[in-house]
């Protein structure tokens, strides 16, 4: 799989996002069925809006994408994103670009007029078979500038003629830097080679970039497959418009991260079908939370139970869970396999975790189907990315030291509950809520735990 990579001028949005969980849980999804994966995603770290962005802020543009490439890996672990197997820098790879772009004008697919080169879209007659346009019905896409040479409005900058003050390298050309398009094909050629199984990115990216992809690479490769399969993920939108670094109506992820945890904002982002829009606000992400809440705890309560009695290999309830867990994980599958429904795979994790949460309240001893059922829990949960056995809590200096003052704290309230002392147990519970621990009056006693 190859998928496209952030622009490193910015964090990341959360319309990007989407995109890296999306393709994240796809890969994690094909692991689950036993495929060897082999995942490139890569950083696009030189780029007209780097360049701007760096005379900005009055650092150098290559310096400033290695900054947005580390602080890239610090939100994508929030959002527990998979390291790919190769992050490969489009600084790193202007040799493999130079060799295609010089295969291209050999060919004649490619022309330079000035230091700058151009791909020729009239000479190759399938451009436009991905987005379903033809030549006359498309416009030039946001990074493509117009320029009197061509010699056809589309075709577009394979190499760009440095300006002063400029990053720049050596080529045959003069010195120069890629263009967008072909920093892709170079990097998904050198590690996946011709006719890898799936290309993805967002919707967006379909038309020019996976267009001008396509025809640059199978041009290079004379007709030769360059991706099998090309998958796109649906816009993230804010009041039903596009979220975009360029209309300034984004919330980065660091943004978010200040007040989500990242995994309530991945529960939200696979919460819809990759394949269709899904709008961006406060109400859904609080939404998410419960959801994701819901289903931490049930894998809790279970273990509690599982903790207090181990397992009863002859409740006559194991079958039930057993048959339970069996059957979540058929529904869950059969929702992957149809074109990775995560929304309807989210289904099959309620209906466990309901019946789980039915044997629990209804048996003082737990069984071993319990055990299988939790089990199988936690593992599809896993599968889209989500640790549900060890939920993120608030950080706190000193865990165990928490613990043991909660423990004090418990037994403070117990006794006044005991002189029936209502008052004061239900002030100890009320300002730990505020405090942001919460306190539940079960059958077995009270436990508490931090809110998210």
């Amino acid at each position: 799989m190859y998928v496209c990579g952030p622009t490193t001028y910015n964090y990341f949005h959360a319309g990007n996002a989407r995109m890296f969980v999306v393709f994240d849980m796809i890969r994690r999804y094909f692991i689950y069925k036993g495929y060897d994966v082999r995942y490139v995603q890569n950083f696009t770290d030189v780029d007209d809006k780097i360049i701007q962005r760096g005379n900005v802020e009055g650092m150098d543009p290559l310096a400033l994408g290695q900054k947005y490439i580390e602080e890239y890996f610090k939100d994508a672990k929030a959002l527990n994103l998979m390291p790919a197997t190769v992050h490969p820098k489009a600084t790193e790879h202007i040799p493999e670009m130079i060799e295609i772009i010089q295969g291209l004008i050999d060919t004649g697919l490619a022309y330079e007029v000035d230091g700058d080169v151009y791909f020729a879209v009239e000479r190759f007659p399938d451009y436009g078979k991905l987005s379903g346009r033809t030549i006359e019905d498309m416009k030039a896409g946001a990074r493509v500038e117009v320029d009197e040479r061509k010699k056809h409005p589309m075709d577009f900058a394979l190499w760009k003629k440095a300006k002063p003050g400029e990053p720049f390298w050596q080529s045959p050309w003069g010195e120069g830097r890629p263009g967008w398009h072909i920093e892709c094909s170079a990097m998904s050629l050198k590690y996946l080679g011709a006719g890898f199984d799936i290309h993805g990115g967002g919707e967006d990216l379909s038309f020019p970039h996976h267009e001008n992809e396509i025809a640059q690479t199978e041009g290079y490769l004379k007709g030769e497959t360059f991706a099998r399969y090309w998958m796109h993920n649906a816009f993230l939108t804010i009041n039903q418009e596009k979220m975009s670094k360029s209309l300034g109506n984004f919330f980065t992820i660091r943004e978010l991260l200040e007040n989500n945890p990242g995994e309530v904002i991945r529960f939200y982002l696979l919460g819809t079908h990759y394949r269709s829009p899904l709008d961006f606000n406060d109400q859904n992400l609080s939404m998410a939370q419960k959801g994701l809440e819901r289903l931490q705890t049930s894998v809790r309560l279970a273990q509690e139970a599982l903790n207090r009695s181990g397992t009863q290999k002859n409740d006559p309830i194991h079958g039930g869970l057993v048959e339970a867990a069996q059957e979540a994980r058929k529904a869950f599958e059969k929702a992957m396999d149809d074109d990775f429904n995560s929304a309807l795979a989210y289904a099959a994790l309620f209906e466990l975790a309901k019946t789980m949460n039915g044997h629990v309240k209804e048996n003082s001893q737990s069984s071993e189907g319990l055990a299988v059922a939790q089990k199988t829990l936690i593992e599809l949960g896993g599968v889209l990315g989500f640790d549900l056995l060890h939920p993120a809590q608030v950080s706190v200096e000193n865990e165990e030291l928490l613990s043991q003052v909660m423990n004090v704290v418990l037994q403070i309230r117990s006794k006044s509950r005991q002189k029936k002392d209502w008052e004061m147990a239900d002030f100890i519970r009320d300002s730990l809520k505020e405090k942001g621990i919460v306190i539940e009056d079960t059958p077995q006693g009270a436990r508490w735990q931090l809110k998210k």
